[in-house]
């Protein structure tokens, strides 16, 4: 292939990748700091309007405010292990960050700003609340009939595995391309076009 065909196919769908990837980390961004922001003010709201072990009808019999603080992990799991969860969280934020530059997928972006957002918003708690520094306990407070307490911050974080186990189903890769099923042209053999016998 020539130099002038190189130019001509590629250079125009690196142009347009790269001039979307401001938009895209505008949208990551924005989705994090919505997902951090929403998850401590409505546990500054909690913890300043609420002792603990409270409960308060919110929209009975389906929604109740009840205040706990929680060791564990989203939802309750592994309460003695707490030191863990914050080292996961940690780590889960830092790969997150490193990802970036593979991004071109504004679903992809929407997800891993939920889960960024998510994951700080608990590590803070791990990292600043009592009893110790990365030891602290995380403020749980929506309560579901026949669920386990959380908050806004587990909600952000499932709502983006949620997504991103969606695009992985639909073959949506981070970098925004599809990949095709079986018989396309990108699962068929060099030289042979897709329906070829």
């Amino acid at each position: 292939m020539s130099d002038e065909q190189t130019d001509g196919t590629t250079e125009p769908l690196r142009t347009k990748v790269h001039a979307w990837r401001p938009a895209l980390l505008w949208v990551f961004a924005g989705f994090a700091v919505f997902a951090y922001a929403f998850d401590q003010l409505t546990k500054l709201w909690v913890t300043s309007t609420m002792v603990e072990g409270e409960r308060i009808p919110a929209l009975p019999p389906l929604l109740h405010w009840y205040y706990i603080r929680n060791s564990g992990a989203a939802f309750s799991i592994g309460e003695n292990v707490t030191w863990v969860f914050t080292i996961v969280m940690a780590a889960v934020s830092v790969a997150i960050l490193f990802q970036l530059r593979r991004l071109g997928s504004a679903w992809w972006a929407l997800a891993l700003g939920l889960l960024l957002g998510g994951a700080l918003g608990n590590l803070t708690d791990r990292l600043f609340r009592e009893p110790s520094f990365a030891m602290g306990h995380v403020v749980d407070f929506i309560q579901l009939p026949n669920f386990a307490i959380f908050n806004i911050a587990d909600s952000a974080v499932v709502s983006g595995v949620v997504i991103i186990c969606l695009l992985t189903l639909r073959g949506i890769g981070l970098d925004g391309s599809r990949q095709h099923s079986a018989g396309s042209r990108a699962e068929t053999p060099e030289g042979e076009e897709p329906g070829d016998v």
